[in-house]
Parts: C-alpha cells; structure tokens; sequence
C-alpha cells in the first residue's frame, strides 16, 4: 500500500512540478499586455480605479491583478507555483477535517497522493492547459476557490475555539470574503454562492432532529453571511461604469432554458469525455482500502456522537450532484450572457465547479473503497483488499500518464514561444533604444487568447494599443 502510494505521490508531484517551472517561461500575451502596462504606469490603486470605471467592476480581481504584475511578469511567473501550493495544502486540510468529522484519521502517505492526483487532474485534464498557467485566468477561476477554501478552514477552526472573538472573527470574515469573491469571479461566486447557501438550510438549528447537521447556530451564520458579502459584492460590481460599459458592448440576450440546457451538456460531455478524471474516483477507493487496512483504528460510524445522524448523512451523500449540476448552469449563464452562443466554450472558467467535481470524485471513490474494504477483510480473504488497493492504484497512475501528451504538448509551446518571444523583446527594445517611435511585432499566439492583430477589425483589435503601451511607442505592426 505504502509503495502504490509512494509511486502516485511521486508521479502526481512530479507533473505538477512541471506545470509550476512552466509557468517560469510564462510570456505577455492577450490581456498581460494591457495589465502589465496600467500596473506600471497607474500603480495597483489605478488599476482598481481603472476596472471599476471603465472595464468591468471587478476591484478586487483588478487590486490582486495589480499586486502580481507590480514587479512585471515575475508575478505571473511564480503564480502557478504559489497557487498549486496554496490550493494543494487547503485542499489537503479540509479532507482531514472531513474524515475527522466521521472519527477517521488518514496519514500523510495515503491522503497527499489524493490531493496531489487530483490537482494534477485539474491543471492538465483540461482542454485549456495553458490558460491554467496564464495569470488573469489564475487570478479569476483559480485564486477564488484557494480564497474559499482556506476561509472555511479558518471558520471550522474558529467553531473550535472555546472564547468567542475567534468566532466573531470569522464571522466578519465570511462577510469580506463573500465581498471579495463577489468582485472577483462570477463563476466562482455562483458556484460558492449556491454552496453557501445550500449549507445554511442545511445547519438550521431548527430543522426536525432526523436531518439536524448543527446544534448551534454559528454554521448558519458563517454561511449567510458569505452570501451577504457576496449579494454586496455583485451589487458593487453590477452597478459599477465598469460593468455598465461591458454590457453595452453585448447587450444581454433574452433568457432561454433550451438553450442553456444545451450549454450544460456541451460542458458536461466535454468533462465526462476526460476518462481521466476518473483517476480522482480511483485514488479515492485507494484512500478508503487504506484506511480499512490501518492498524487499530477506530472504526467510523456516521451515529457516534458529533456525527451526522442516518437521514442526513444519505442526504449529505447526494447532495453534491445536484449541486454541481446548478453550478455548471449557473456558470454557462453567465458565460452565455458575458460572451454569446459559445460563451460556454470558454473552459477556464469551468475551473469554478471542477475543484468541486474531482473533490466529489474523490470523496465517492474513498467511500466505495472503504465500503469494500470493511467486508473484504475477512480472514480467509485476507489479500483481497491489498489486491484491490494495487487495481485503483495501477487504473490511478494510467490516468496520471494520459495527462503525459498534455504536459508535453504544454512544455513544448510554453518553452518554444519563451524563446521566440525573448528574441524579438531584445530587438524591439534596442530598436527602442535607437529612437523608434513605431516597432514592428509578429503575433505569436498560444492558448487560445488573443494577440495584437487578432482581429480583421482595427477598432477591435484592443491587444496592438496595450501591447504598444507596454513598449512606450506610438504603435506596433505587422512584419
């Protein structure tokens, strides 16, 4: 059990690493041209003035964007590496508060494998590899749910605290956080919001005893409150110059559930389509072998005091599908109202709801192999669950190499259009340098995003100024 483990933590590690010293060769295109340029020209403050008044609302993405390309493009470059941690870590955290909940203690060995597959999934399952490493997305899709998680691991501490200043501390925290996320990402607050707002009905004291999850009323504070500071935050960024500029540019279609039912299963067969996810599922079953396999630990029993009762507990296990499905929704809405009949394309912003999604994955998984285990360890079967924790483990590392094409194919653009980009920087700056007003840059597009001349409309093409800008010249062009 212990080798699988050791093989999975090294392989998922491993890609992940590369995935962090990729974002080392990280190059401006598409909107690090306009952000880089306003950060060093405007400062963080006028970025987030800028944004309010005349992009879209979102001061707190803009603020955040503003603090990570203050020193150029080091801040995008080590972006990746800090949030693979950041979200690596929480993630890890809250499984253990998860199965201390049920009285199951998992060690290191056999619960980081399953964070680290997991995020290895997330960063390299995609169909948008690159744009998991470029920042505005980062900022945007990935950051809002490292946000998330970290403040409902600062809630669940606080619960603990016998005085009642952490407590209160927390509390003022859902509310800021809420606000923070609401003028950050829509997708994430949508996908956070209808979270929040499931687990208040859930931990109303009041609800009868068969479904009763909180015998105070402090989770469903925590929780209304994060959708108060969210409810504020969008009304900020709804009624924002910003915003009100966005929308004018498309103006909003009329509402149709056919429509957005197709978006969902567009999204979803995409998903559904990576067998690879399914990796998630299988480390889960290897965590839950393990922890049937452990020596004289305590057997988990959803009616031991502090646990949910029955009822609640098979509701707790559904619940997450619907959840996830309304999310994805509520997210291709939004894609749909922001960016028209495609808008669901636009996969980085399904990052939102596929933290969520590989969780459950896991979860499931974890649950089905503990299930198994408890009646496969049997004395006169008593290799049986060691076989099945080698079968998830071997399936596991299979999904991890299918991720090996993505991560080559990432390396090799990243790295190739590095090098070309750097070559022509040292031209036009020295072009710059001879008292060129007008300098000439060859696109080098990547990732799907757009680059100077993307678009045949000259009006349109809003990358040439930015990137023009980002030089000091009066204007760049084709070679």
């Amino acid at each position: 059990m212990r080798g699988t483990s050791g093989v999975l933590t090294a392989a998922a590690g491993g890609l992940l690493g590369v995935v962090g010293f990729l974002g080392t060769f990280l190059r401006p295109t598409s909107d690090d041209w306009c952000m880089a340029w306003k950060t060093r020209d405007m400062g963080v403050l006028g970025v987030t003035s800028d944004f309010y008044l005349t992009q879209n609302g979102r001061i707190t993405n803009a603020f955040l964007g503003g603090v990570v390309y203050s020193h150029g493009m080091l801040g995008p470059q080590v972006l990746s590496t800090v949030l693979i941690t950041a979200l690596g870590l929480g993630l890890y955290l809250l499984a253990r508060e998860t199965l201390g909940a049920l009285d199951m203690r998992a060690p290191t060995a056999v619960l980081a494998p399953a964070v680290l597959v997991a995020e290895a999934l997330l960063f390299l399952g995609g169909t948008r590899t690159y744009q998991m490493l470029w920042a505005p997305a980062a900022i945007s899709h990935i950051l809002p749910s490292v946000l998330g998680i970290w403040a409902l691991l600062a809630a669940i501490r606080a619960g603990r605290s016998p005085g009642r200043r952490p407590r209160r501390a927390a509390l003022v925290g859902a509310m800021v956080t809420g606000f923070a996320i609401g003028t950050l990402s829509e997708p994430f607050l949508a996908v956070s919001g209808l979270t929040a707002a499931t687990a208040a009905l859930l931990t109303l004291p009041q609800l009868p005893l068969a479904l009763r999850l909180a015998r105070t009323w402090y989770p469903f504070t925590w929780s209304a409150l994060y959708c108060a500071g969210l409810t504020v935050g969008l009304a900020v960024l709804y009624t924002s110059p910003g915003a009100a500029w966005r929308r004018a540019q498309r103006p909003p279609r009329e509402f149709s559930a056919r429509r957005l039912a197709r978006d969902g299963v567009h999204i979803w067969d995409t998903v559904l389509s990576q067998w690879a996810y399914l990796g998630a599922a299988a480390t889960g079953v290897l965590l839950g072998l393990a922890l049937t396999l452990i020596p004289g630990r305590p057997q988990p029993s959803v009616t031991r005091r502090g646990g949910p009762p029955p009822p609640a507990a098979r509701l707790l296990l559904i619940l997450p599908i619907p959840v996830l499905i309304l999310s994805s929704l509520a997210v291709a809405h939004g894609l749909r109202l922001g960016y028209g009949g495609n808008g669901w394309t636009y996969a980085r912003t399904w990052t939102s709801f596929l933290i969520p999604y590989l969780a459950t994955l896991t979860l499931y998984g974890a649950l089905l192999g503990h299930w198994a285990g408890q009646r496969a360890h049997t004395p006169d079967k008593p290799h049986l669950p060691r076989a099945a924790a080698l079968l998830a483990g071997t399936f596991t590392l299979a999904a991890l190499a299918a991720l090996i094409p993505a991560a080559q194919q990432l390396t090799s653009q990243t790295v190739t259009r590095a090098q070309r980009w750097d070559a022509q920087d040292t031209r036009i700056r020295d072009e710059i340098t001879e008292g060129a007003g007008s300098v000439t840059y060859e696109a080098m597009p990547i990732g799907s995003l757009a680059e100077p001349y993307f678009s045949r409309h000259e009006g349109k093409d809003w990358v040439a100024p930015c990137t023009a800008k980002y030089y000091r010249v009066q204007q760049i062009h084709k070679p």
